[in-house]
């Protein structure tokens, strides 16, 4: 669920929009209460309300709403809930779902979830197997898709909306609007966040978890979230923050002097650098699972961070137990249910390095002030934290890096160098033509698979 109203953090469908939900996944209705939430919003999720175990409404919550005027809008799953829970029909679709992008028809007139635009068709995206096919009692259809299953809900005596598609995803082409409407003219909500705010808060948060004494190791990649989070916590704590930066065999083309240059240069961080290459590339030797790769990089970056620890031991007299990590909440959400957090409805779509690929026994207690953050806000804490735009426009690379853009054996045909290579021609070829910024993120892959050709004017048969 996501809990609009006075506490403050933030979700994908609203990261340009100056507000902050607050995020509580399925609790007790007494913890929805103590927020005093302004507007709901029932995220969707891979679950069918028929199944046993799935997500349920606390007892009486769509009652207690309309009690206190709360607007309730239901995406997906969370539309599916809303008409199960109040006595409507969720099937199985015949036509065995909706999935991907595809024209709904907006069929009123009057609607309000559609600020009254009158009878028009839009792009969205669908991602279904269920459908409703009986409403509760004085909801209406307001749209449909073109296979006619119900795609849009309201009851607006009772402030109570549901879309079956994503308005949140940019393939949705006037979502976004739907949900400002939905917040701003239905809730009523002002919009006065802002990111200076988010800031302060987490430095805020860094100075009461870490003691005047305390100094913190920060694993620093060189990518966008890892310079923010460095650069955030050295704002706060200066010299007893220790950056390391891990050559771990895996970097792309120069990769190691190019950050470091930058480092110095620019950010003027306190980094070291740590050659582990040859201890990595030894433990991935016969590993092809992408989610073995990745568990295995996260522990090998642990004990490279333990061991620099000890390192610092010897020279302040205690060993730092903080580290900090440049995590983001899409990797929480990909790795879910992240152990001990005790969710149990989200399905893993692959582990992060630096969420479920952590070993348990971890000897460290994380610092991630990003952990909330989406990458377009990241990037925008890095402005108000003069972070070069060098490093704010670079594309996402993944923390296990070229390991699992490797289909395969890293170690095997040359793979890795060959990649490096690749990847440097293309990237740079890009930005020669002035496309660079204008791409999310372009990369090259190296693929298990080899075709015939020509080098140097003889024939041979090369990977792909």
């Amino acid at each position: 669920m996501r809990f609009l109203g006075r506490v403050p953090i933030r979700t994908p469908t609203l990261r340009r929009s100056p507000l902050l939900p607050f995020s509580l996944p399925f609790s007790p209705q007494e913890r929805i209460k103590s927020v005093s939430p302004k507007a709901v919003v029932l995220s969707g999720g891979p679950n069918s309300v028929h199944v046993e175990g799935a997500p349920r409404l606390p007892e009486g919550f769509l009652d207690y709403c309309s009690a206190e005027s709360i607007p309730v809008l239901g995406i997906c799953y969370g539309m599916q809930l809303i008409v199960h829970t109040l006595g409507g029909e969720v099937k199985e679709a015949t036509s065995g779902g909706e999935y991907g992008r595809m024209p709904v028809h907006v069929a009123s007139d009057s609607s309000v979830l559609y600020a009254a635009q009158g009878k028009h068709s839009q792009l969205v995206w669908m991602s279904h197997g269920d459908e409703a096919v009986k409403l509760p009692d004085g909801f209406v259809c307001v749209g449909k898709s073109e296979q006619g299953a119900v795609v849009a809900i309201e009851n607006p005596s009772r402030k109570i909306f549901g879309l079956q598609y994503h308005p949140e995803v940019v393939h949705s082409e006037r979502g976004g609007e739907t949900i400002k409407h939905f917040l701003f003219d239905v809730a009523g909500l002002t919009g006065d966040w802002k990111m200076e705010n988010v800031l302060e808060e987490e430095m805020e948060k860094v100075r009461r978890q870490v003691g005047e004494k305390d100094h913190v190791i920060c694993a620093l990649s060189g990518g966008v979230d890892s310079t923010v989070a460095a650069t955030l916590i050295h704002k706060v704590l200066g010299d007893r923050l220790h950056c390391v930066f891990v050559d771990n065999g895996l970097l792309r083309y120069k990769e190691g002097e190019r950050v470091m240059s930058t480092f110095n240069e620019h950010l003027h961080l306190p980094v070291t650098k740590v050659d582990d290459s040859k201890r990595m590339l030894g433990k991935l030797a016969g590993v092809s699972d992408p989610e073995k790769k990745r568990k295995t990089i996260g522990a090998g970056f642990i004990d490279v961070f333990s061991e620099y620890a000890s390192k610092l031991e010897a020279e302040l007299g205690h060993k730092p137990k903080y580290l900090v990590q440049g995590t983001l909440y899409p990797d929480v959400i990909e790795s879910c249910p992240p152990p001990g957090k005790g969710q149990k409805h989200s399905h893993t779509i692959k582990s992060h390095h630096n969420v479920g690929g952590l070993p348990e026994d971890l000897q460290f207690e994380l610092i991630e002030p990003l952990r909330e953050l989406f990458k377009d806000e990241v990037r925008a804490m890095g402005r108000l934290l003069g972070v070069p735009e060098q490093f704010i426009a670079r594309h996402p690379f993944p923390g296990p890096g070229l390991a699992v853009r490797v289909l395969g054996d890293v170690t095997e045909n040359n793979a890795l160098d060959t990649l490096r290579e690749v990847d440097e021609v293309y990237i740079n070829a890009i930005k020669e033509y002035g496309l660079y910024d204008k791409i999310w993120q372009a990369f090259a892959v190296f693929l298990p698979i080899k075709s015939v050709g020509t080098s140097s004017w003889l024939s041979a048969c090369l990977p792909v």
